[in-house]
Order: C-alpha cells, then sequence, then structure tokens
C-alpha cells in the first residue's frame, strides 16, 4: 500500500501518486502532502488563479481533481499556514516548471517520446573491468547561440554525442537538471526534484538529449542532491508551516551553504528522495547518479567531528540498495572527501552500497604538487606516490571537476607553476599521468581545451582557443590520451588487483626525491609503462629498473611535436641489458624532456637482431 511505504520512508514511486497527473474523465489529478496546513487550494491558468479547495485526509494529504486543467498550464499549491500566513507554494512533485525567475509548477501531459535504446540499457554495465572516462558537463555554458542564448536540449543532441565521442569520453555527467531558482548554484540548491529545468526545454526534449547519447555509445550519469534544499519561502521550505522537509532543531536546520537541510529521520522525506532518485533513472533512462556532497549527509553539518548522522547513513544504504533491485546495473557515484569506511562496499556487507568514490586525495595532492615551486617539490615527493597506498581501500574515481575551475582556485592548466610554456608542458605530463594512474577518471568541460579562464556559468566555454596552436595540439593529445585509454585492457581491467600495478626504480641517483616517478600496469595480456618527469631537468640516458630481456616500445611521448612539445622522444624499440637500478637485476636507458611523460609497451619475449641493433643505435643517439 502506497501510504504506508510513504510514512515508512520504503517508496520509490511517490512520484506516481502525489503531484498533477491526468485525471481519467479529463483534467488533471493533484495530491500534496501538508499535515500542519489549514487548508490547501489549487490555483492555476485554467482558473484565473482563484482557489479551488482540496480535501484533507486523515494522514495530512490533500487531493482534487480539476477537470478543466490541462496540460502545459501553470499552477501553485495555495497553502494556509497554521500561523495565518497563506503562502502559494510550487508543487514538490512537479515534472516541470515556469522559467526562472518566475516559480510555478506545470502540468505535464502523459509522454510521447519513446527511447530507441533498449539494448543499450540491457548491456550496459558498472564498468570494473572497462574504461569510465566521464565528461562532467554543465549544459547552459558548454556551447550557447551566437545570440549568446541556452541551447535547447534538442539542439544540444546534435552536437553533444559526436563531440564525446571523438574525444573518446564513455560517460556525460550533467550537472544538476532539476529546477532551481539560481543560474549561480548551478543547480546545486534546488527547488524541483521531479521538475527538468525548463532552461533548456521540456522532459521530452531531456529524454531526446539521453536518447542521442545512448545511440552514440554514451552513457548518462546525472547529478544528485540529497543534502540540501533551496530555502525559498515558494519552495520545500516551511512547506506546511512546519518544518516537513528540513530538520526542525534549529543548530542543523540550514547548511554551510544557507539551505536547508533534509530530515533524513522522515519516513516521508526519504520517500520523496528515493522516489526523486528513481524517477530520473526510470522516466529519463539515466545511466547512474553522482550524488553530491555526501560528508554533509554522512555527518552532521558535514563535520566528522560532530558525530555520524546515523539516520543519513541508513537512508544512503537504503536508497541504493533500492535502486540497485530496481534498476540492477546504475551507476552509483559519491562525492566523498571523507574517510568514512566502507563507501563502496554493498549494503549486504556493510557498506554505503555506492559503486564508486571520487579520489579527492589524489586531486588535492596532484594538484598541490604542480602548483608548488620546482624547488619545494623535492621534499613532497609522496604526494604523488601516496594514492596507491590507500587506493585498494575503496573504488575510485579520479576527478578534476567544475569545483577545481571556479572561485578563485584557478583552472587546471593555470593552477600549475611556471611559465606559459611550462604550464602546458606540465598540464601534457598530468593527463598522461592521470590516464594511465589505476581509477575512474572523470574531467570537467573546458579541461580538454587546456582552458585558461575559470568557469562562468553565464558563458560558453572559449572554444576560439582552439585558434591557437598551444592550446589545439593540446586537445590533440587529450583525445590521444583518451583513445590509449579506452584501447589498452592494461589501464582498465584489473585495476583493483593489487599484483597489477608496481613502482619502478629510476637510476637519477640513490635519491628518492627527484620529480621522477615510474609505474608498470599490466592486464589483459599487456603491460604499459609510465615515466613522469615533473622537474625542469632533461634526462638523457635515465635508467629504468626491470627484468632482463625485455624490450620498451614508446606509444606516447607528451614531448612530442605533434602534442606541442619539443621532440625529445625515444623513437627506437629500447632493449634491457645488465645494469642493476636500485634493486632491479636489468635496466633500460630513456631519455625525458623537463615536465614530460612518456607511456611505453614492455614485452618479455626474446630479442631479434634487428631490435638489438636498433636498441644499440638508440643508446649511441642518446650518449652523444
Amino acid at each position: 500500500m502506497l501510504h504506508e511505504e510513504f510514512f515508512t520512508g520504503a517508496s520509490f514511486d511517490a512520484h506516481a501518486y502525489f503531484g498533477a497527473h491526468p485525471a481519467a474523465g479529463g483534467g488533471f489529478q493533484f495530491r500534496v502532502f501538508a499535515p500542519g496546513a489549514r487548508s490547501v487550494e489549487v490555483i492555476g491558468e485554467w482558473n484565473a488563479w482563484e482557489g479551488e479547495a482540496m480535501t484533507r485526509d486523515t494522514a495530512g494529504i490533500w487531493s482534487a481533481v480539476c477537470p478543466t486543467a490541462e496540460a502545459g498550464q501553470l499552477y501553485k499549491f495555495r497553502v494556509a499556514q497554521p500561523d495565518g500566513r497563506v503562502l502559494d507554494k510550487a508543487d514538490p512533485y512537479a515534472f516541470s516548471s515556469e522559467m526562472r525567475p518566475q516559480t510555478a509548477s506545470r502540468l505535464v501531459g502523459t509522454s510521447e517520446f519513446r527511447f530507441t535504446d533498449g539494448e543499450w540499457i540491457r548491456k550496459r554495465s558498472l564498468g570494473y573491468d572497462e574504461p569510465v572516462s566521464i565528461y562532467e558537463l554543465h549544459l547552459g555554458s558548454w556551447r550557447r547561440t551566437p545570440d549568446g542564448d541556452f541551447l535547447t536540449y534538442e539542439e544540444l543532441a546534435e552536437l553533444l554525442p559526436a563531440y564525446l565521442r571523438e574525444n573518446h569520453f564513455t560517460h556525460a555527467e550533467l550537472l544538476p537538471v532539476m529546477e532551481h531558482p539560481l543560474d549561480a548554484s548551478w543547480g546545486y540548491q534546488l527547488s524541483g526534484y521531479f521538475s527538468v529545468t525548463s532552461r533548456y526545454g521540456t522532459p521530452d526534449g531531456l529524454r531526446k538529449l539521453v536518447n542521442a547519447l545512448h545511440e552514440a555509445g554514451i552513457g548518462v550519469i546525472f547529478d544528485f542532491v540529497p543534502a540540501h534544499f533551496v530555502g525559498n519561502d515558494y519552495a520545500l521550505a516551511n512547506f506546511d508551516g512546519t518544518q516537513l522537509y528540513e530538520y526542525p532543531a534549529s543548530d542543523v536546520t540550514y547548511s554551510e551553504w544557507g539551505s536547508c537541510n533534509f530530515n533524513f529521520y522522515r519516513g516521508e522525506v526519504r520517500s520523496f528522495l528515493q522516489s526523486s532518485a528513481a524517477y530520473w533513472i526510470g522516466e529519463f533512462h539515466a545511466d547512474g547518479l553522482r550524488v553530491d556532497a555526501v560528508p554533509n549527509v554522512l555527518y552532521w553539518q558535514g563535520q566528522p567531528e560532530r558525530g555520524v548522522n546515523i539516520g543519513a547513513v541508513d537512508f544512503l544504504k537504503k536508497m541504493n540498495a533500492g535502486l540497485k533491485r530496481l534498476f540492477g546495473n546504475v551507476l552509483l557515484i559519491a562525492e566523498d572527501s571523507s574517510n568514512f569506511p566502507k563507501v563502496t562496499a554493498p549494503v549486504e556487507y556493510g557498506g554505503l552500497g555506492f559503486d564508486y568514490k571520487w579520489d579527492m586525495g589524489w586531486m588535492h595532492d596532484t594538484l598541490d604538487f604542480l602548483s608548488q615551486p620546482f624547488e619545494a617539490r623535492r621534499g613532497q615527493y609522496h604526494k604523488i606516490t601516496f594514492s596507491m597506498d590507500y587506493f585498494y581501500r575503496e573504488l575510485y574515481v579520479l576527478a578534476l571537476s567544475h569545483d577545481e575551475n571556479v572561485h578563485g582556485k584557478k583552472t587546471i592548466l593555470d593552477k600549475l607553476y611556471g611559465s606559459y610554456e611550462e604550464k602546458f608542458a606540465q598540464c601534457r605530463a598530468l593527463y598522461a599521468y592521470m590516464f594511465t594512474h589505476p581509477g575512474k577518471k572523470l574531467n570537467f568541460m573546458g579541461n580538454e581545451l587546456g582552458h585558461f579562464r575559470e568557469w562562468d556559468e553565464g558563458r560558453e566555454l572559449d572554444w576560439e582557443l582552439l585558434r591557437y596552436p598551444a592550446h589545439d595540439s593540446f586537445r590533440a593529445l587529450f583525445r590521444e590520451l583518451g583513445r590509449l585509454y579506452r584501447e589498452s585492457p592494461a589501464l582498465s581491467q584489473k585495476e583493483y588487483d593489487a599484483a597489477c600495478f608496481r613502482w619502478m626504480t629510476t637510476g637519477v641517483g640513490e635519491k628518492e626525491n627527484a620529480g621522477v616517478y615510474a609505474y608498470r600496469r599490466t592486464a589483459g595480456g599487456q603491460s604499459l609503462v609510465t615515466v613522469l618527469n615533473f622537474t625542469p631537468e632533461s634526462h638523457e640516458g635515465l635508467l629504468l629498473g626491470c627484468e632482463e630481456r625485455v624490450v620498451l616500445r614508446e606509444i606516447l611521448n607528451t614531448d612530442d611535436f605533434r602534442w606541442g612539445g619539443c621532440g625529445t622522444v625515444n623513437a627506437a624499440p629500447l632493449s634491457s641489458f645488465p645494469i642493476p637500478c636500485r634493486g632491479s637485476p636489468a635496466s633500460v636507458r630513456i631519455r625525458l624532456a623537463p615536465f614530460s611523460a612518456a607511456v611505453f609497451t614492455l614485452e618479455k619475449s626474446p630479442v631479434s637482431e634487428e631490435t638489438k641493433a636498433w636498441a644499440i643505435a638508440g643508446r649511441k643517439m642518446m650518449t652523444v
């Protein structure tokens, strides 16, 4: 029975009952939960915004049928609150809304759109042994019309799928497409948890965009915000004159952003949020949800020192388990910077039930290291190696997200220390490191262009940057790294098996703070070696420790002329020889430009005479 499930927090389909739905005899059926209200009326365009009374049941659910209401018309609920105030409220379960700054809900009829992605849905997976490269974007500022207006969902469907394919992304992650009043919140302070934002069109328009992405082989992840909601008086806050959705205790009513915290101890709130999550997956065929601000759910006010929010933890477990039960292989990703244990363990094994979590430690340590003056990095060598010390505790996504491109933090490229040319060289090496490091990948739009300007939601990306060789060649490298990642089994298969990764020694002296790093990844019958030089020094004849009788063949070097480098590459196959290197029985000599990365295949097969000749010639060339 819906009522029982709704009040106990077990419902995942409350939106099928509440809100506004076409009535069997014509018009619309309205239902809203407002137990504290003295009275509730439906007001809308069909009745000239004059109230039609709703009937209350014993559980506090108000209902009415309006036979003259039609799809497309605007409406609200006029709520008489216990203190005598009367407020016009948007429908918490509305499926569409008026364009901001107006705030009315809009009636939506039965969808006429039919998805054609059945085969995609049947075959989608969680990507544990597959490449997952996510393009995070804000639909309103990726591209705009020549006049500066938003593109519609349909117009985006014509452009976005091909762009993602040519740049080798596997998924698009959309910043919230749920309704919100303030553009500058980017959708992270929501007013409509079931309402497709009208900025870009209609619910069917969004369906067309998702379907087009699926037809292009691109998965779709929606941002989902269960931690807090906008405090505007037309929305959920103080909805029926009581704190129906938010906590009543004053010290936890409001979040650090000034929004209201959801009360996870109310069954009705749990059902509301769970149903919202299920709605976006079910109605729009989303392949997953990225859950925002998870530490603010796990801990009171997001502060571990205030203690774990037990009710919120229970909510996450039950929501995640329920979504898996309903939809199977949908990706559930936590934006979580905390040390809360077992975030990505299944609920039945005591975990929260997420499939992945963002590796905020990797992001912070890497960007902090590369923003330091070159001489200061020598004492921080292990900031680059530390990520692998904890990597196998959870299932991670390496994320260089929108949060790293705004609010005075500078863009990824501009964070890096050094001159204009040094920034580009280091950024090329950074992305080679990212795409060859274990973990799934996420990049915010513009990262692939070498964007210099911080992201501004009010304008499109600086696409004109591609007229400049430095940016155009950088995008070409980014694209090549995406291709290498997707086509190399060693970079995705068995990445959570510790036996498939190992650090390698380098012969730059006995000190390990020289700023050169090397590691090997092996899976799917392939071994790849990545060597990074995060120093301003070049290395000719650098010793790389390895086993006897191996050959390295360079398949990518960020200093290649093609990517805007100076051309210091390893063109010939490189054969090992019996000179030990810091504990390794043999070595290979390679060359590395300043601020560069090189990726090699490693083969253990016997070395042919031709390869020996190439290797000898290569070593002679490097010693000249």
